[in-house]
């Protein structure tokens, strides 16, 4: 298995060091190297990328807004000099955080995090149904997205309601409403994201759930029409 990947960090330096570990791992094909986010988001549209090794200090857009201005985000490891962004890294969903300077081992050691992640989502099987993977309690789980009922803001976290169960996942709104397949969700709040499928009707003010009922902003009203008559 090898992971298509690139290096992003303002430093020529800092990069050359991580690209010489990159080329140095069987598993891993260097794609490119830029020297800005916003080389970065032009390059990943034209380029299949599983993996990015990316600074979080950069000038005009940093490691952070880069990721939230991205689509479809591959994994992350989070390459920085400073421990201070660690805990803001687990609500981007990184596969790793990097301290430089790195060692070979520590590398190595992230690649194989990397790689694992990369299996569970390969390791898919058509006849499960579509899903995704999240991080709660410390642990990747399997979530259908048939079984997704709505998504809610609960500050650093937010919580998935499945037909089962809940589940608190540290992800900003932004960030994991991008790991949702697109047409199939709506942000009808500032704290909910809704299956659209779930949705059994709604009026001015709420949309009801089952017997639930979620506030829908007033402006979403009209987006929220169109997006159910396309599913």
């Amino acid at each position: 298995m090898t992971l298509n990947c690139v290096v992003v960090d303002d430093s020529a330096i800092q990069r050359l060091s991580i690209v010489k570990l990159i080329e140095n791992h069987s598993s891993l094909n260097l794609i490119a190297e830029y020297s800005s986010a916003l080389e970065t988001k032009n390059g990943l549209n034209t380029h299949k990328v599983d993996l990015i090794f990316l600074d979080i200090e950069m000038p005009v857009l940093n490691g952070f807004e880069l990721l939230d201005v991205l689509n479809n985000k591959p994994q992350i490891i989070f390459v920085t000099g400073k421990t201070e962004y660690a805990f803001k890294a687990f609500n981007y969903d990184a596969t790793d955080y990097l301290q430089k300077p790195i060692t070979r081992e520590r590398f190595n050691t992230s690649v194989e995090k990397a790689l694992e992640q990369h299996k569970l989502k390969l390791d898919f099987n058509e006849t499960d149904g579509e899903h995704i993977f999240v991080k709660s309690n410390l642990k990747k789980r399997k979530v259908y997205i048939k079984d997704i009922k709505w998504i809610e803001a609960l500050g650093d976290y937010v919580k998935l309601v499945t037909e089962e169960n809940s589940l608190v996942v540290l992800s900003t709104m932004k960030a994991f409403e991008h790991e949702l397949p697109e047409g199939k969700f709506l942000r009808i709040h500032k704290s909910y994201i809704v299956n659209l499928d779930k949705v059994d009707r709604f009026n001015s003010k709420n949309v009801e759930v089952g017997a639930y009922e979620i506030p829908l902003s007033r402006n979403k009203k009209t987006q929220l029409v169109d997006a159910l008559n396309n599913i």
